[in-house]
């Protein structure tokens, strides 16, 4: 029995209510402002006539998608002469591990300094070198320790102190909301560029929060600083609750359901296995040759809150196994409110150990560095299953939730 078109019509209004935001969902979107709209908003009174430059890269726009460096440098309320570029570049067309250089912007004429790789006294020296009075931060931050724009922003801090400038950081979401840090800490004797300081894996603050954690508990010594908060958000709420456009931050973070996972399967970096890179759906999928069937079976059988694994097939077409098919798993997060993306992250690394004959670690121990230490890597290869390796970290992460308290801007 076909049924009535009324009966059609009603379910696809309900369907479509359903897909809709709710009233409350576009009535948040019309609240939150980040750290430069409100700094627009009040016509950058904060940065007065000083000559300021900008760290920032293509995550660095309003809601209508312009750039914060076409619309500061149109405006004569600010006196914008710099613009200092992270890994990636400014522009965003470098690869991992890569930068635009030294450049003059051909959008705007402005001068383009690296900051990529320099720390201390050398990017001290950038920042004079430029002329700038104050250094502005404003880049779109995944909530993980070691996506590298973080530690950019401990490092210009640093040099800020060094060269007597002053600091700004403009606010934008923890896009995995700010809700709690989460996964081991690190530990000082592994500091590099993905980890300076002892932070968790997934922090849950945003990047003003972390500068001033910075300043606060990590910096020789504190730097002139200023954060401009955003409002209208809530640590509560993910990306797609603020009502902003989604830029990738990097090549291999192309969507918000990328950076729900990042904090817990980046550590395949750390693994002759591929992270999914080369893929339309980096450190979703994960593989290598002789992989198969068993691996999601296995971690299936955990019953990881909030997650589901499909056993999957792809061929990268760069990076690890590149032009070459290999076998692994999907995750396929279908509740990100209990999803746990560290926990999930380690239960992966230790039933590929498990299921896959072929599996190693990196020779140079990446594990190590972006875990933190060596604990997680000595205890999978102990034989240690998911929950004790996650136990093994609880206190040191509660006195980083403890420190990471006093920061915090959002409640």
């Amino acid at each position: 029995m076909r049924p009535s078109r009324r009966a059609v019509l009603t379910a696809a209004t309900a369907t479509a209510v359903s897909a809709a935001p709710t009233a409350a969902a576009v009535q948040r979107h019309g609240q939150l402002r980040t750290g430069f709209e409100r700094l627009a908003r009040d016509g950058y009174a904060l940065l007065g006539k000083e000559k300021v430059g900008i760290v920032t890269n293509p995550t660095g726009i309003t809601r209508d998608v312009r750039h914060i460096v076409d619309v500061m440098h149109a405006d004569d309320r600010v006196n914008l002469i710099a613009v200092f570029g992270p890994e990636h570049g400014f522009r965003g067309t470098a690869q991992a591990g890569g930068s635009e250089g030294r450049y003059d912007d051909p959008a705007t004429g402005l001068p383009v300094y690296d900051t990529y790789l320099k720390s201390g006294r050398a990017l001290a020296d950038v920042f004079t070198a430029s002329g700038v009075d104050t250094v502005v931060f404003d880049i779109q931050d995944v909530g993980a320790r070691f996506y590298t724009y973080i530690w950019t922003l401990y490092d210009c801090m640093e040099a800020a102190r060094l060269a007597g400038k002053r600091f700004v950081v403009l606010d934008r979401p923890n896009p995995v909301t700010g809700r709690a840090a989460l996964g081991p800490v690190l530990h000082k004797e592994f500091a590099t560029f993905v980890g300076r300081q002892p932070v968790s894996q997934a922090h849950g603050m945003t990047v003003a929060e972390l500068a001033r954690l910075f300043n606060g508990e990590f910096l020789t010594e504190p730097v002139p600083l200023e954060t401009v908060k955003m409002s209208g958000w809530t640590r509560s709420e993910f990306f797609d609750a603020s009502g902003l456009p989604w830029v990738p931050p990097s090549p291999n973070m192309p969507t918000p359901r990328t950076a729900l996972v990042y904090s817990g399967t980046c550590l395949f970096e750390g693994t002759n296995l591929s992270e999914g890179r080369g893929t339309t759906r980096p450190f979703e999928l994960l593989g290598a040759e002789g992989v198969d069937g068993r691996w999601a079976a296995a971690v299936n059988e955990l019953a990881l809150p909030g997650v589901r694994f499909r056993e999957a097939y792809f061929a990268p077409t760069f990076s690890k196994f590149q032009g070459r098919t290999i076998g692994g798993v999907q995750l396929h997060v279908h509740d990100r409110d209990v999803f746990d993306p560290v926990r999930t992250g380690i239960a992966l690394l230790v039933t590929a150990k498990k299921v896959w004959s072929g599996f190693a670690w990196r020779p140079d121990h990446w594990i190590d560095k972006l875990t933190g230490s060596a604990r997680v890597r000595t205890m999978i290869d102990a034989g240690t299953d998911t929950d004790e390796v996650v136990a093994g970290w609880q206190e040191e992460l509660a006195a980083f939730r403890r420190t990471r308290r006093k920061y915090l801007l959002y409640r």
